[in-house]
Order: C-alpha cells, then structure tokens, then sequence
C-alpha cells in the first residue's frame, strides 16, 4: 500500500444504493456490473477522458457496513451533458491509499483485496473510495485493478 494526493474529477455512470450487511452488495454490484456490459453504458457516456470503467463507493452512512452508494461509469470532461437514467458525480481532491488487486477477476481477487482493506486499521475518510478498471484489466484472467481508499 501506498499513500497519494489525487486531484479531483468528474464521473458519468449508473448507480445503486446497497450495504455490505447480509452480503446485499455481492448482488446489487453484481447487477450493477451487469447492467452497464450489457447495455454498452460506456459508449453512451460524453466526454469520455478514457475507457477506463471507475467503481466509485461513496456517500457512506457511517462505515464499511453501513449503507453506501456504488457508482459505475466512466471519467469525463466535465458533467455538462448527463445521459437519461444516469447520474454525476464530482470526486474531490483527496489523499488516498493505494491498493492493487492481481490475479482472476472471476475468482473474487477485487474482494479478496477489499477484505483485507477491511480488516486494516486504515484511517479511513469514508468519504469516496474507487476501483479503476483500465488497461491492465482487460484480461479477467490475469488482471490488475487499482483501488484507492480515501484517508
């Protein structure tokens, strides 16, 4: 893990209110996920800055187990022009803590990654946490996902 100042920056996508208690966000984000492959979402999403897909968590009621908002979709320009039925969301500049999850993204290594985040005693800001999904994970098999946690 590593420690980084991230500027801020906008984010257009889908959304879905969900809790980590009973496993509830296993199936909300799972959906999510779905959802935005198969209705090609990131084609419809404007002033696109890259193909990256960001899985943004965010507006936390208190802590990891309480209820939060996952957002699904992609950096832009600016958040001028939002799409019917989706949502944006401006990302504040912020410190962060740095993560990679490697390995099989169909065998839960972004979760795996996660469990430990949670069992850290990382100061956390519960402020806005997200995974970036670029170029390194475009082989599920063998992928790389970055995950920043707000500190």
């Amino acid at each position: 893990m590593e420690s980084e100042k991230l500027d801020g920056f906008q984010v257009i996508g889908i959304s879905v209110r969900t809790t980590n208690e009973n496993n509830k966000s296993a199936k909300d984000i799972t959906d999510l996920w779905a959802k935005f492959m198969q209705e090609g979402l990131a084609d419809k999403i404007p002033n696109k800055m890259d193909n990256s897909i960001y899985s943004i968590y965010t507006k936390y009621e208190s802590d990891y187990m309480k209820p939060y908002t996952t957002i699904l979709g992609c950096k832009v320009q600016n958040l001028d022009h939002i799409p019917d039925g989706m949502i944006g969301k401006t990302i504040s500049k912020a410190n962060y803590a740095k993560h990679t999850a490697k390995g099989d993204l169909t065998n839960g290594v972004v979760y795996n990654e996660w469990t430990k985040i949670w069992q850290s005693n990382l100061n956390r800001a519960y402020s806005a946490d997200f995974e970036i999904y670029g170029e390194k994970a475009q082989n599920p098999n063998d992928a790389e996902v970055d995950i920043y946690v707000g500190i």
